[in-house]
């Protein structure tokens, strides 16, 4: 289980692999400069709920991963999310659809990012 840490303060645990495709469209977004809000469901065990940040370009952010090793990215489950990151409502985790196994490396990933 990775961790998720908003601003120092606010945070949530995500699994590994979950975590990695939400860093993948989050820093694609503020790459571009682009502020939306980001949701998701406390467990109960922490009292339950629902919890929104916004993220921006200037939003301190960590995401604290557990395992050694990288998980394979399923570029279909990147476009889901960046679809709901792109709506109105922001973005939240969906469920990770089928990999159609032809998914891109991070460095084909760095949507957006300026060429070095």
């Amino acid at each position: 289980m990775g961790k998720f840490i908003y601003e120092g303060g606010v945070k949530t645990e995500i699994e590994d692999r979950a975590l990695l495709h939400l860093q993948l469209v989050i820093t694609a977004k503020l790459r571009r400069g682009e502020p939306f809000p980001f949701s998701w469901r406390e467990d109960a065990s922490v009292g339950g709920g629902r919890v929104t940040v916004w993220v921006h370009p200037g939003s301190s952010l960590v995401f604290k991963f557990y395992g050694s090793r990288q998980p394979a990215i399923n570029r279909g489950w990147v476009e889901a999310l960046a679809f709901t990151a792109n709506s109105p409502g922001g973005l939240y985790l969906v469920p990770e659809p089928p990999d159609a196994g032809d998914g891109p490396t991070t460095e084909e990933l760095r949507i957006g990012a300026p060429e070095e």
